[in-house]
C-alpha cells in the first residue's frame, strides 16, 4: 500500500465567543462571502497553501493563540489602509523577504492574523 499524504488545506476553523458577529466582521473587513452554513469558500489563483509549526515559546503569534490565519492578498498596502480606515487594529510593521510581504492585524475578538502578498514572479 502506498503512503498517503494530504493534498492541501481543506479548511480553517475558528471558535468564537460571538460567531455571528465575527462572521460579519470578516465579511465587512476582509470581504469573505459568508454562506448559509456560516463559512466561506475561497478560490485561489495559485495552488500553494503553507502549513507550519512554531515552537511553543515563539513570539510570532500571541501566546494565547494556538493558531493564526494567514490570508493571501493582492495588495498588502491597500488592504492595510482599508483596515486602518475602518478602525481595525493593525500593526505598524511590514516584513519584506524573498517569500513576499507580510502585515498583521487583529479581528473583532482580538485574534491576530497575518496578511501575505506573494512575491512578484520574475
Amino acid at each position: 500500500m502506498s503512503r498517503q499524504k494530504v493534498l492541501g488545506l481543506g479548511g480553517v476553523f475558528i471558535r468564537a465567543k460571538n460567531a455571528e458577529a465575527l462572521r460579519k466582521w470578516y465579511f465587512r473587513h476582509l470581504g469573505l462571502d459568508i454562506t448559509e452554513w456560516g463559512g466561506a469558500i475561497l478560490q485561489n489563483d495559485t495552488p500553494e497553501t503553507y502549513w507550519s509549526v512554531f515552537e511553543e515559546k515563539s513570539d510570532y503569534m500571541p501566546r494565547r493563540q494556538s493558531t493564526m490565519l494567514n490570508w493571501r492578498v493582492g495588495d498588502l498596502d491597500a488592504m492595510l489602509d482599508q483596515l486602518r480606515a475602518a478602525d481595525v487594529r493593525v500593526e505598524d510593521r511590514i516584513e519584506e523577504s524573498e517569500q513576499g510581504r507580510f502585515g498583521w492585524a487583529y479581528d473583532l475578538e482580538g485574534n491576530k492574523f497575518e496578511l501575505w502578498q506573494a512575491p512578484v514572479a520574475g
